[in-house]
């Protein structure tokens, strides 16, 4: 899963997001109660000294200001505050801010000068406080939503990997919430799934258990066949094919109930894979015999796999067995690459409902009464996720099939 996929970050953007529009809510709040603070506190000073000191000048009565405020009358208003449009302002003069009121009283222009305001310095602490209270929201809100988002999230990150363990005791089964639901019905899931898996299992134990004793006395009566037909060609044809159909069936019961138990539970030593394959190659020869077909082991470098031998030459011999039955002309090669077994064909390939089945895809309609392969790569696909192999299969440009049985690097050794 890629990070911007976790729930923990998003849990996490979505309340910064919220966050971070809220203060600017506040923000801008904050700003316009300043702003009016401002022009109850500046603007209606000056307007009320005005209303005081016009008609005091009018009279030719002495107007004393107050300090820092400053009173003009026509010629005595400064070059620099002359010609203001009426109303205040905020303008700067030798680099002072000034606040400034104009008006006209009737008998001529006016302003009034705040010389000495300390509002802008009281403006700039005020903003400071606001992006200092910004800052520590924001900062309270990720520690708030990180500790959010983990509460949220560990107990799902805990129920995932208790699943992917397969452990037998969830966690979680007890909350109330959501989560408990949704533990209880993993937990009921999987209990259901595991019933199901350990009866397939036991019954295809169980059958080939029951198998192979039959087989064993068919194997053995075709022997004997075998020895007293020696000179009946007629006779001793069909003895050898039973004998060979009884062996093939029963080394399919044998893997059949090695697949049947767990693989933790099975021996796995180290394998030589060239032996394997060559032993498997010279065994599959008489399958092409008389077809203009041939079956070559091409060598490659030799690798050890630690795994049950007996399930390695199934799959090796199946993946033969099936190209040299489906291959009229041509060849089979069988051979090595790094970590992998090939096998590849100049049969007419795969149908495409085989195929499909192979990778795990819906089976075409119109191809699903045509599409058999017989049991054997079904085997094979079983074989290797039993030992934790991987089975690829395309189709070869010209025609044929290419497999492959690629081994992961802490099962093998060179």
């Amino acid at each position: 899963m890629k990070k911007t996929d976790s729930l923990r970050r998003r849990i996490i953007g979505a309340y910064m997001t919220f966050a971070i529009a809220v203060s600017a809510v506040f923000a801008v709040i904050a700003a316009l109660a300043v702003e009016g603070i401002e022009e109850k506190l500046v603007d209606e000073r000056l307007e009320e000294v005005a209303l005081w000191a016009a008609p005091r000048h009018t009279g030719g009565m002495p107007v004393q200001m107050p300090a820092g405020l400053s009173f003009h009358h026509g010629a005595d208003i400064p070059r620099s505050l002359r010609g203001l449009p009426h109303g205040v302002r905020e303008i700067t003069v030798d680099g002072t801010d000034l606040h400034v009121l104009a008006g006209n009283d009737g008998h001529g222009e006016f302003v009034v000068v705040d010389h000495d305001s300390e509002y802008e310095k009281i403006e700039i602490v005020v903003y400071s406080m606001f992006a200092a209270g910004f800052l520590a929201f924001v900062a309270c809100s990720l520690v708030l939503a990180r500790f959010l988002a983990n509460r949220i999230v560990t107990p799902i990150t805990v129920l995932s990997r208790a699943v992917e363990e397969r452990q037998d005791d969830l966690p979680c089964l007890e909350r109330d919430d959501e989560l408990g639901v949704l533990a209880r019905a993993f937990a009921g899931r999987t209990g259901e799934l595991k019933q199901f898996l350990d009866r397939e299992r036991f019954f295809t134990g169980d059958v080939s258990h029951e198998l192979r004793t039959p087989l064993t006395v068919i194997s053995g009566a075709a022997e004997v066949l075998i020895s007293r037909t020696g000179g009946e060609p007629g006779l001793q044809a069909p003895a050898e094919r039973i004998y060979r159909a009884a062996r093939e069936a029963s080394d399919v019961a044998s893997v059949l109930l090695r697949l049947a138990r767990s693989p933790q539970g099975l021996e796995a030593p180290p394998q030589s894979v060239a032996e394997l394959a060559q032993y498997e190659a010279a065994r599959c020869q008489p399958l092409v015999a008389g077809k203009p077909v041939v079956l070559r082991y091409l060598d490659g470098a030799d690798f050890t796999v630690h795994g049950s031998r007996e399930l390695l030459q199934a799959a090796i011999s199946n993946l033969l067995r099936n190209a040299c039955a489906y291959t009229e002309q041509g060849e089979v090669v069988l051979r090595l690459e790094q970590r992998s077994i090939v096998v590849e064909d100049t049969g007419p390939g795969l149908p495409p409902a085989a195929m499909a089945r192979l990778l795990g895809e819906p089976v075409p309609d119109n191809d699903g009464a045509s599409s058999g392969t017989g049991l054997g790569l079904g085997l094979v696909q079983r074989i290797c996720a039993h030992i934790g192999a991987e089975l690829h299969v395309r189709q070869r440009e010209g025609g044929g099939t290419r497999f492959d049985i690629s081994f992961p690097a802490d099962l093998t050794q060179s």
